[in-house]
């Protein structure tokens, strides 16, 4: 098999390793000096093995639910073989990765990276200003020419992943295809919409009328009352209900920030969201027609609920028809556009930031091979081993046509794209950067990205809000005080609506819920997000 690092062109700066000094007797220092002069030895500084004996290093990582453990991924195999870097995985699953990461971070047992790392901005620069992370750009500089050569052509991405110390702490992943700007794809069964001699909903209570429907008319026609009206995850990507919101003039997203005219609003304390919690209440919750597990469920037990043997699942949110239903089912349903709310409104939100993720990929203070770390990371920066590294492998996903592009294989039968990409890659949170215009050249979109980019158009752009709130890198202070009000002000709001669609009373506990809220600093943060937007605005100008 060909070598799937072929044509990276990988080219290093030459350079040789510091040896660093050692306290204690003369032997122990020469021994040092001797261990460190056998690693120089043992590392290539160009090409291909990265060194001449198998070094290992020890990598953190999240993995999706049917994902195996990254040592049994093939990406990862080749990987191996064609560096002589070998991988000592420690997969987590994604479910309880951040609370375990932190408990990493906080013991001080440290791996020597962490992969899909998922830092936030506060993690970014917080550990790398105590040490923990070390600052990556020298690194950078030396020993990862595909990274360097695209922070020089893209100088938009090297500013974005610059913390405000000027440091860089993390590495980029980004899929630079614009179908983030509305992840909440609404889809229903027109199956059972034209067994019952109802059209496909334009509005909010056309919607309720067809769930109504779906509840008590068996349109599976297994004589039981086993339908599933609506379903979604509550306040999770691609799988909430946000979208429905913009029906009553102001639309959510998992944030519960949006920009209008400049201004950012924080849209849980505003007059429309709180109509929207009663309507779901009064007209959803209260008759049934709401999953109770919409609450609790995770994306497995969410997934499942399409492909149960009779067809039980009425309306749900995903961004892809077969990942729910499956191949087979996916011709029952469609999905609908936005729908008018009581008032005539009829939008969509626009999803905050959309740049590239900057913490994907970390080294910390206890790596003693930072260079052989930089150099294995680096190759996933070559364009065809980011798209391998994002959707899978050669000969697996792709084949290369007579233009040397990447083109989809058949998925298995029966299988879904998202199912089967968790299968065989880490999958877009890992890093490497596909740009816009390498997408039709290097390689091609999934199908299943294609037929969203189509959906987006038809479905979803035309009614879509002009503003978001960018991918902003706050000053340490601000992240500060970020992270000191937002995750609790954020858990009591998202605790709130659950109670408030599933219990209602939205109406005699507002004023209390206000000024809980004020009293967690939501005043001092919205003047942070509007200080951040102002600069960021500010310099675009410039």
């Amino acid at each position: 098999m060909k070598s799937v690092f072929k044509g990276a062109g990988i080219v290093m700066l030459a350079g040789a390793f510091a040896i660093s000094g050692c306290s204690g007797n003369g032997n122990g220092a020469n021994n040092q000096a001797g261990n460190n002069q056998n690693q120089e030895t043992n590392f290539n500084q160009t090409g291909l093995p990265i060194v001449n004996k198998t070094v290992s290093l020890r990598m953190v990582s999240p993995k999706a639910s049917l994902a195996p453990e990254f040592s049994e991924m093939e990406i990862f195999k080749r990987l191996e073989k064609e560096t002589n870097v070998k991988i000592n995985w420690e997969n987590i699953p994604d479910t309880d990765y951040t609370e375990k990461k932190n408990l990493l971070l906080a013991s001080g047992d440290l791996p020597d990276a962490f992969y899909t790392a998922g830092f936030t901005d506060y993690e970014l620069i917080n550990y790398g200003k105590d040490g923990t992370l070390i600052p990556l750009e020298d690194l950078i500089d030396q020993y990862a020419p595909n990274l360097k050569a695209l922070l020089e052509r893209r100088p938009d991405i090297k500013s974005s992943i610059t913390a405000p110390d000027g440091h860089i702490y993390g590495l980029p992943s980004f899929e630079e295809n614009n179908l983030g700007t509305n992840p909440f794809f609404h889809v229903i069964n027109k199956a059972w919409l034209d067994k019952l001699g109802l059209k496909v909903p334009q509005t909010l209570d056309e919607y309720t009328e067809a769930l109504l429907a779906f509840k008590t008319q068996d349109p599976n026609g297994n004589g039981k009352q086993d339908e599933i009206p609506l379903s979604f995850r509550h306040m999770q990507w691609c799988s909430d209900i946000a979208g429905l919101f913009a029906a009553f003039g102001l639309p959510d997203n998992l944030e519960h920030r949006i920009v209008r005219d400049g201004k950012v609003i924080f849209t849980a304390t505003q007059p429309e969201y709180k109509e929207a919690l009663n309507y779901f209440h009064e007209k959803w919750y209260k008759q049934g027609l709401i999953d109770p597990e919409s609450f609790t469920q995770d994306d497995a037990q969410y997934l499942a609920k399409g492909k149960t043997t009779d067809e039980t699942l009425g309306s749900y949110v995903w961004w892809e028809v077969e990942e729910v239903v499956g191949t087979e089912r996916a011709k029952d349903y469609v999905l609908l556009s936005p729908l008018k709310g009581p008032n005539g409104d009829q939008s969509i939100g626009r999803s905050n930031g959309g740049g590239p993720g900057r913490g994907s990929f970390v080294i910390t203070k206890a790596n003693s091979n930072p260079e052989i770390t930089m150099r294995w990371v680096d190759q996933q920066f070559e364009p065809y081993m980011t798209a391998q590294i994002h959707w899978g492998p050669l000969d697996v996903v792709y084949k290369k046509d007579e233009t040397g592009k990447l083109v989809n294989l058949p998925l298995p039968e029966g299988t879904s794209a998202g199912e089967f990409r968790q299968q065989v890659a880490p999958g877009s949170g890992a890093p490497g950067v596909i740009t816009f215009d390498e997408f039709g050249k290097i390689v091609d979109m999934e199908p299943r990205a294609q037929q969203r980019a189509k959906d987006l158009e038809q479905y979803y752009n035309p009614y879509m809000e002009k503003e978001n709130y960018p991918s902003i890198f706050f000053e340490t202070e601000e992240l500060d005080k970020i992270n000191k009000i937002e995750p609790e002000l954020i858990k009591y709001v998202n605790t709130q609506r659950g109670r408030f669609i599933v219990d209602g009373g939205a109406d005699e506990a507002w004023d209390n819920y206000l000024k809980t809220l004020d009293k967690m600093g939501l005043n001092e943060l919205m003047e942070i997000y509007q200080k951040g937007l102002d600069r960021y605005n500010a310099n675009l100008k410039k």
